[in-house]
């Protein structure tokens, strides 16, 4: 049995965990058993512990990424499977490529497409959008001050909600709760706001799976035309 997946590594190319086998097109790494992590011997694939890892998705393989070299690799062997990754005995890397220029790209979209919930300066924008490296410091320390107003608004509302609730309280006491007649009513307004409360959870959920969606879709697209670009086949 075989499996497609996707593997980062250092920039140097070379296993971590006191492996320092180097990675190359080509080549099949088989795992090392016994195997000892954390104080427990292993002797064959266990996810997270022992074996050669990837991931199927390359979202996944990207947020378990120790480096830029991204490898398009071949699972044989052993394989157990889990939500986010894989592992397996052997794991042959069939072609990679440096992808921190692709890594970069797909940072500055994912930021776009968020680019519309603030007022983000102008050298933001267009550093986003041209990948112009002569604008990334500006770009950064704009972002920062722009951050830093956020703050101190946020904090400003803060204090501002803090005294409306001091007063609200004042003014409680003040009534001795006398409106208890009107109990039933704002029992079922808070049912009404829960429910409320329940569908706006929803669609953010929904709106977070479209995003992550659209995010792999993005990615997947770059990883295509990048590898081109580097000259591999894909």
């Amino acid at each position: 049995m075989s499996l497609l997946a996707w593997h980062f590594t250092p920039a140097d190319k070379r296993l971590r965990y006191d492996d320092n086998r180097l990675v190359r097109a080509g080549r099949t790494l088989k795992a090392k058993f016994p195997y000892t992590y954390e104080g427990k011997t292993y002797d064959k694939p266990t996810l997270c512990s022992a074996g050669m890892h990837a991931s199927v998705k390359l979202m996944d393989a990207l947020s378990n990424a120790p480096g830029p070299y991204l490898w398009r690799v071949a699972l044989t062997g052993d394989i157990v499977e889990g939500d986010d990754k894989v592992v397996a005995r052997e794991r042959k890397a069939l072609w990679g490529f440096d992808a921190t220029d692709m890594l970069r790209h797909f940072a500055r979209r994912c930021a776009l497409d968020v680019i519309h919930l603030w007022d983000a300066p102008d050298v933001v924008r267009k550093f986003l959008e041209s990948g112009d490296e002569s604008l990334r410091a500006s770009a950064r320390a704009a972002a920062w001050d722009a951050r830093d107003a956020w703050d101190t608004a946020w904090d400003d509302a803060r204090d501002a909600r803090a005294a409306a609730r001091a007063a609200v309280r004042d003014d409680a006491r003040d009534d001795a709760r006398d409106d208890a007649r009107d109990a039933w009513a704002a029992r079922a307004a808070a049912r009404a706001a829960a429910w409320a409360d329940a569908w706006d959870a929803r669609d953010a959920w929904d709106a977070r799976a479209a995003a992550r969606a659209a995010q792999t879709k993005t990615l997947d697209e770059l990883v295509i035309e990048y590898a081109k670009r580097a000259g591999m086949s894909v």
